[in-house]
């Protein structure tokens, strides 16, 4: 069995990097091999070229061949001599990377990290605790939904007491429409309202009116 120490490429494309390797000439380039014994790395400014001398001696000891392009590396490494006849290692050592140092008169490009706040829940006031309160009273009485006494409190006043009604679920429609019916004695307006303190009207320019009521003559 003819064997050869020859070069195996394992690189990427356009970045060659290549094993020394033994192997029976008979196979295919990148068929199996019997050992491999260094590695070689053109790319690099030095190449690295790294050779186990022991292994390499040996092969050559027992008859193996180098081909052209293994036994140039050999001769670096100094395993086999050179036309002079010498053996003497000729490989460029790597150059060592520098630590990275920090220059302290350059200022950071990084952004601090901001901690987000936790989003404040704002409480209600008391006064408006007292009118929810007032409702669900009002609403159990009557055996309707907490929506439609409040809504028939609005309908039931004479101007306009609030900019919008929100709905966010189909049942609330529902006890919108339900609470044109309901007709609210003045003893139960008058316990919905006495906790009640108006608010300032979004858009409106200039005070309240007197009572907290805005008619539509005021606006």
């Amino acid at each position: 069995m003819a064997v050869k120490i020859r070069l195996k490429r394992i690189g990427k494309t356009r970045t060659p990097h290549y094993r020394i390797v033994v192997a029976d000439s008979r196979t295919h380039r990148d068929g199996r091999v019997i050992e491999e014994i260094g590695r070689y790395v053109p790319t690099n400014d030095p190449s690295i070229i790294e050779v186990n001398s022991e292994r390499a001696q040996y092969w050559l000891s027992v008859g193996a061949q180098p081909t052209e392009q293994a036994a140039v590396l050999l001769k670096l490494t100094g395993d086999l001599a050179n036309a002079k006849g010498e053996k003497k290692n000729t490989v460029k050592p790597q150059k060592v990377k520098e630590a990275f140092v920090i220059d302290a008169a350059k200022k950071s490009v990084v952004l601090p990290k901001v901690e987000k706040k936790a989003p404040v829940v704002e409480e209600a006031p008391a006064a408006e605790e007292t009118v929810v309160e007032a409702v669900a009273e009002v609403a159990n009485e009557r055996g309707l939904p907490r929506a439609q006494i409040a809504m028939a409190w609005l309908l039931g006043k004479p101007g306009i007491t609030a900019p919008i009604i929100g709905a966010t679920k189909p049942s609330h429609l529902t006890d919108a429409i339900a609470a044109v019916d309901v007709k609210l004695s003045a003893e139960e307006i008058k316990r919905l309202e006495s906790p009640y303190m108006p608010h300032q009207v979004v858009g409106l320019a200039g005070p309240m009116p007197v009572g907290g009521k805005l008619t539509l003559k005021d606006a």
